[in-house]
């Protein structure tokens, strides 16, 4: 489908900005109706790094699943993000990585690639500078154990008996956040049997003395939370000495249970790699054999993941995102000046509507007596669905003139009663789950591999807000306590941290809409702090940019060079509040003209989504488009009006 009902009938009279704006907008909109699959959804490629390649052939190593052609592919891959120092990064133009160079390192070493070539010297020297494998993160060191490569000894004890642990007990599995806890309960079994099949060769060049592999460390001082977390790691180890069979033995079992009891349909588990991966090893190590349908199903789901390019490497994707892409790219189209019963826009309904979830999930701990409603990220998800996209896809739906408006308006109704029973009790909202804010989680010497819980964040709260001004909610007294919390969280520069997206930039272009939506003035304090911010960080070239440095070091705070999917989030923000004929706007939007590509898109090498903060970077391929087409058409067609006074 490539037909468009938008033209670009400029006028002889309009703004030359305005006209190239209009003719951009008309090719982008070509490009995204190009990018529909016939049933409805679209998806981009959803691109992190290495580590994900990497542990996709240790994993099939492990199973003795070895296919040549896939190994050789995955090679291909992995080489060709390898640095000129030999290091891998784990987002585009990032710093060396050293958890990512010893997988991808190892992962080259199980396709062939010998330790003396110059490109796997390389990478090998620069381990040993950093420290070798002692200073890698606990995951990498745990997949290493499994090839007889590390000591399980010298590994953090992972107990299946958390898996009884009441909801009320500090460091239950429900303390966790759900991709946490799904990669969590599977470790549980395998930290308790310690399985290895060994290796076919070593990897002594990664150590700074192979016959010290592990040197010692001073432990953090009793006084402190590290310090008490690391004794208590240590009680652990010597609980692991005393266990009792017995309840040993039923835990494993409880988690087995509990694993396979969340198994998608396809035969995945939350629509996530790094959960299937772990459930996969756990299930076999116990016994299930490759022909299990369980397994069976679990590892073709991992096929899914890969990506094969046309120059025959093939990456993994650690997550697919039909949902998130298909609400997003729905109201782009819509915002953008598509008729909104468009047969594109009604088929992506009707494929949204399709995917509501229906069925309680892992988030009915904290809430029993909420009905079920709403939608996940991915295309197999039923048991975690997420507030933030339901957020969205309600706001997609509302934009599209459905032949079945009463189906439309049910969904819409279940899902804004999920989304406000899923409110947290500060009145903010996390991606998955109620006040899921424990401070412990983070602290145990286990969880170095990034966030592992799911406090509420200003943007999924913002999309929250805003989808409740689009339902006629904006004054319910829960609203106004997201809208009295997005306030109070302003940075005293005038942004907002961006959780799920990078980083300022995100926050604000994502707050700023919603606030305006719900009713807050443009004139409003916050939204001129906002505005001022976003003004004195434009890059001289007219764009934003932000890097994922923005996490760690405020230096990088809104620094980077100017992408398409940032620049148009600030200016949604700057749209929003009003600034349609500033000049920031106007260089903006000449930005996004200027840099737009002949077929209607736009190039984005750099990583401007967020899994975890620093620690697991994004690259949404469909960002590039989805988001300058929402806000060029918004600067061609207006903002969008609320339904009822659309409607009026």
């Amino acid at each position: 489908m490539t037909a468009t009902t938008v033209q670009p009938s400029e006028t002889p009279s309009e703004p030359e900005t305005l006209t190239a704006a209009r003719q951009a907008t008309a090719r982008a909109v070509d490009h995204l109706l190009g990018c529909q699959d016939p049933e409805g959804w679209w998806k981009g490629d959803l691109e992190t790094n290495v580590t994900m390649d990497a542990e996709d052939l240790m994993l099939r190593q492990f199973l003795g699943i070895r296919d040549e052609r896939v190994f050789a592919a995955a090679a291909r891959h992995i080489r060709s993000q390898q640095r000129a120092d030999g290091t891998w990064a784990t987002f585009y133009g990032g710093p060396s990585e050293l958890s990512a160079t010893v997988e991808a390192y190892v992962a080259l070493r199980l396709a062939g690639d010998g330790p003396d070539e110059p490109h796997m010297a390389a990478a090998s020297a620069w381990v040993r500078e950093r420290g070798g494998i002692a200073r890698a993160r606990v995951f990498t060191r745990i997949w290493l154990a499994l090839f007889g490569w590390w000591r399980w000894e010298d590994l953090p004890e992972l107990p299946p008996e958390l898996i009884y642990l009441p909801s009320w007990v500090p460091l239950n599995i429900y303390d966790f956040g759900c991709w946490a806890r799904q990669t969590i309960v599977p470790l549980t079994i395998v930290s308790a049997h310690r399985p290895v099949r060994p290796g076919p060769f070593g990897v002594d060049e990664l150590h700074t003395d192979p016959r010290h592999p592990n040197p010692p460390r001073p432990g953090a001082p009793l006084t402190s939370w590290d310090g008490v977390f690391q004794r208590l790691d240590r009680a652990l180890h010597g609980y692991r000495r005393i266990a009792v069979g017995p309840l040993r033995r039923a835990a494993v079992r409880s988690c087995t249970r509990w694993i396979i009891e969340r198994q998608e349909n396809d035969g995945c588990w939350g629509g996530i790699q790094p959960p299937a991966v772990y459930s996969l090893i756990a299930l076999h190590i116990l016994g299930y054999d490759l022909g299990h349908p369980v397994l069976r199903a679990g590892l073709e789901s991992l096929d899914r993941f890969a990506v094969w390019r046309e120059d025959g490497s093939r990456m993994i994707e650690a997550c697919q995102s039909p949902v998130w892409d298909t609400c997003l790219a729905t109201i782009a189209l819509v915002d953008a000046g598509l008729t909104p019963d468009h047969p594109a826009l009604v088929k992506a309904a009707d494929w949204m509507l399709g995917e509501e979830i229906d069925r309680r999930g892992d988030w009915a701990v904290r809430r029993p007596e909420l009905p079920p409603g709403g939608w996940a990220f991915e295309f197999h998800n039923d048991t975690y669905p997420d507030i933030d996209d339901t957020a969205e896809v309600v706001l997609a739906l509302r934009r599209v003139d459905h032949p079945e408006p009463d189906r439309v308006e049910a969904a819409v109704r279940r899902a804004t009663r999920w989304n406000l029973g899923m409110q947290s009790k500060n009145g903010a909202w996390g991606a998955f789950d109620v006040d899921n804010t424990s401070p412990f989680p983070n602290r145990l010497p286990f969880c170095d591999f990034g966030e592992v819980i799911d406090p509420p964040s200003a943007d999924v709260t913002a999309h929250v807000v805003e989808m409740l001004a689009w339902v006629g909610l904006a004054d319910d007294p829960r609203a106004r306590r997201g809208i009295a919390w997005l306030l109070a969280e302003q940075e005293v520069g005038g942004a907002w941290f961006g959780r799920w997206g990078t980083n300022y930039v995100y926050g604000t272009g994502s707050v700023v809409p919603a606030l305006v939506a719900a009713g807050i003035p443009a004139s409003h304090p916050a939204i001129r702090r906002a505005v001022a911010w976003l003004e004195r960080v434009q890059n001289e070239d007219g764009g934003w940019g932000e890097d994922q440095r923005s996490y760690r070091d405020p230096e990088w705070i809104a620094r980077g060079p100017s992408t398409a999917s940032q620049t148009a989030w600030a200016l949604l923000a700057l749209l929003a509040a009003g600034e349609r004929e500033s000049k920031a706007v106007e260089r903006a939007v000449t930005w996004l003209t200027d840099t737009q590509l002949s077929d209607g898109s736009w190039d984005e090498p750099q990583f401007t989504g967020t899994g975890f903060p620093w620690d697991f970077s994004i690259n949404y391929h469909l960002y590039r488009q989805v988001f300058p087409v929402t806000a060029l058409g918004r600067y061609v067609y207006g903002e969008p009006a609320l339904p009822s006074a659309r409607d009026a």
